[in-house]
C-alpha cells in the first residue's frame, strides 16, 4: 500500500490521466447502454407520455409475471423486429431480468427516446411494484396445502 501511495505521489500526472480515462470510460459506457429510468419514473412516463413497454425476456419467463401493459419481444427475436420498434413514436422502455440485457437491446435499436428499466423486473419487484400474468390466474383449488406440524 505504501508503494502505491509513493507511486501516486511521484507521478501525479499519470494518476490524473488514469482518473480522467476512468471517468470517460464510465460516462461513455453509461451513454452507450441507454438511459436508465426508475420504476416510479416508468409509471409516470406511461401515464403522461404513453410510453411503450417492451419486455425482452424469453416467453417462458414473461408468462410467469410481467409489468402490466408490456408486450413481449424476446431478445432472440429483436433483430427481426428492430424496424417495428424504431417506428414507435412514443418513448420506449426496454425491460429485462436485471437491466443489463436491455442495454444491449438499446444499442441494437439505436433510437433516441429508448430507455431501460433500472434493475429490470428484479428492480421493479424490489420497489414493491406488482406483476401480472398467468401465475396470478392459477386457481387456488389446485394448490396443495402445506403439511402442518401442529394438530
Amino acid at each position: 500500500m505504501d508503494r502505491a501511495l509513493e507511486f501516486v505521489g511521484n507521478h501525479p500526472f499519470l494518476f490524473g490521466i488514469l482518473a480522467v480515462l476512468a471517468v470517460l470510460f464510465f460516462a461513455i459506457e453509461n451513454k452507450r447502454s441507454g438511459k436508465k429510468i426508475s420504476p416510479n419514473t416508468l409509471g409516470m412516463m406511461v401515464n403522461s407520455q404513453n410510453a411503450q413497454l417492451i419486455d425482452i425476456r424469453a416467453k417462458k419467463k414473461f408468462v410467469t409475471g410481467y409489468i402490466q401493459g408490456s408486450r413481449n419481444i424476446p431478445f432472440t427475436e429483436l433483430k427481426d423486429r428492430i424496424e417495428e420498434i424504431r417506428a414507435i413514436e412514443q418513448p420506449v422502455i426496454i425491460i429485462c431480468d436485471m437491466g443489463v440485457q436491455a442495454g444491449a437491446a438499446i444499442q441494437m435499436i439505436g433510437k433516441e427516446n429508448v430507455y431501460r428499466l433500472e434493475g429490470g423486473i428484479g428492480g421493479w419487484q424490489g420497489a414493491g411494484m406488482p406483476l401480472v400474468g398467468i401465475k396470478d390466474a392459477k386457481p387456488k383449488s389446485k394448490m396443495k396445502a402445506k403439511p402442518s406440524l401442529h394438530k
